[in-house]
């Protein structure tokens, strides 16, 4: 196992998700079970994903990556608390016509170590 999958399993852990590896990209993914979407009638799994890639093996940092799905009532906390940890918040937007509730998602970037990105996103996700 490779140094940046063992990064990886850590990451998934640190977020709370289930990890995957391939092709040099972590993600780790969030099952919003809680959260009873439908879309067109039909149910709607609801997932928050994070990733990293790109790392740089002396600095350790890499490219970091969020797609963050939200209810509207949960997005100014998320985005007030992952600003204050300097991570970029890049777009905020639905991407569904007929979902009930109405999901927001949120994407987030920024390039550092994916266990502190991790944990910043961690520390968020609680807020």
């Amino acid at each position: 196992m490779s140094n940046d999958e063992l990064i990886c399993q850590e990451f998934a852990r640190i977020i709370g998700g289930q990890e995957g590896f391939a092709g040099g990209k972590c993600v780790a993914t969030i099952n919003r079970d809680e959260i009873k979407a439908i879309i067109l009638g039909k149910r709607f799994r609801v997932t928050s994903s994070f990733s990293f890639e790109s790392r740089n093996n002396q600095t350790g940092r890499a490219l970091c990556l969020g797609r963050v799905a939200l209810l509207q009532i949960e997005v100014e906390n998320f985005i007030a608390s992952i600003l204050k940890q300097g991570i970029l918040v890049s777009s905020i937007h639905n991407e569904w016509l007929f979902d009930d509730p109405k999901l927001i998602y949120v994407n987030i970037e920024d390039v550092d170590d994916p266990l502190v990105f991790a944990r910043k996103v961690r520390k968020a996700l609680m807020s």
